[in-house]
C-alpha cells in the first residue's frame, strides 16, 4: 500500500512539475512575442517620425505649433494611412490608419505585417472627409506605453490640471485639425460613445451622456453643429474602456 501511494504521489509531482514546464513556456513565449511586436513598431515609429515636421508660429496668444505631414510618403508605406495625431501628455504621437473593419488593425501594424500590438487605427465607418460628427480613433493599451498605452495618463490630476494637454494635434491629407478636450472617464465596456452617425437630436443627447460621464468639468461648451474626437482603449483586462473626447476648435 505504501508503494502504491508513493507512487501515485510521484505522479502527481510528475504532472504538476509538467504543467508548471508548460506554463512557463507558453509565459516565455508571450514574452518574446510582445517584445519582438513592441520592437518592430518602435522601428517603424522611427521611420514614420521623418515625415512630420514642426514649424513654431507666433500668434496673440503666444507661440504655436504647426505640424506638417508628408502624406505621400506615409501612404508609399501604407496607402490606409489618413492621419496623425499627437496628445500632449502621453506618448501619444502616431499616423492614423483607417482599414475595412475594426479588426484588421488590432493585430497588423503600420506596414501591414502581423503583430499583437496592432496599430492606432479609425473607426472604419468615419470619412475623414469633414463631415463626419464624431471621429473615433482606437488603439491597444500596452504596458510599455507605446500605441494607447499612455492614454490612460488623462485620467491623473497631474495630467487634467495642465490647461496645455488641453488641446490635441490631428491633422488630415486636407488640413490640420484641432480638438479641445471636454470629457474624461473610465467605462464597462460598451459601444455607445463610438456612435458616428446621429439623427434630429440624438448628438446633443449623446454630448450632454457624454460630459455627465466625464471626471472633471472642463467647461466646454459644445453644440449640435460641433464636430468631436473620439480617443477609447482597453484598461483592466479588457473590462473597462479609457475614453477621451474633444471638439473641434478650428474650422
Amino acid at each position: 500500500m505504501k508503494k502504491q501511494y508513493k507512487n501515485k504521489v510521484l505522479i502527481i509531482l510528475s504532472i504538476i512539475r509538467m504543467l508548471f514546464l508548460v506554463l512557463l513556456i507558453i509565459s516565455v513565449f508571450y514574452i518574446v512575442k510582445w517584445y519582438v511586436s513592441n520592437k518592430q513598431n518602435k522601428k517603424i515609429q522611427g521611420k514614420f517620425l521623418e515625415a512630420i515636421s514642426i514649424e513654431k508660429i507666433e500668434n496673440e496668444y503666444g507661440v504655436d505649433s504647426k505640424y506638417k505631414v508628408d502624406f505621400n510618403k506615409l501612404k508609399e508605406i501604407n496607402e490606409d494611412t489618413v492621419a496623425w495625431i499627437k496628445v500632449n501628455g502621453t506618448n501619444i504621437e502616431y499616423v492614423v490608419v483607417k482599414g475595412n473593419d475594426n479588426s484588421y488593425y488590432l493585430n497588423h501594424n503600420f506596414e501591414k505585417k502581423y503583430n499583437s500590438a496592432g496599430w492606432i487605427f479609425a473607426d472604419y465607418k468615419n470619412k475623414l472627409d469633414g463631415t463626419d460628427k464624431n471621429i473615433v480613433i482606437y488603439g491597444h493599451n500596452m504596458r510599455d506605453d507605446s500605441m494607447f498605452g499612455s492614454l490612460k495618463n488623462v485620467l491623473e490630476e497631474e495630467w487634467y490640471n495642465n490647461e496645455e494637454n488641453y488641446v490635441i494635434n490631428f491633422v488630415t491629407e486636407k488640413e490640420e485639425q484641432k480638438y479641445q478636450v471636454f470629457s474624461i472617464y473610465e467605462i464597462k465596456n460598451e459601444d455607445y460613445y463610438i456612435d458616428t452617425e446621429f439623427k434630429n437630436n440624438e448628438f446633443e443627447k449623446f454630448i450632454d451622456t457624454l460630459k455627465n460621464r466625464s471626471i472633471k468639468d472642463f467647461n466646454v461648451q459644445v453644440s449640435e453643429t460641433d464636430r468631436i474626437l473620439t480617443l477609447s482603449t482597453c484598461a483592466n483586462n479588457n473590462k473597462y474602456r479609457v475614453v477621451l473626447h474633444a471638439k473641434r476648435i478650428n474650422n
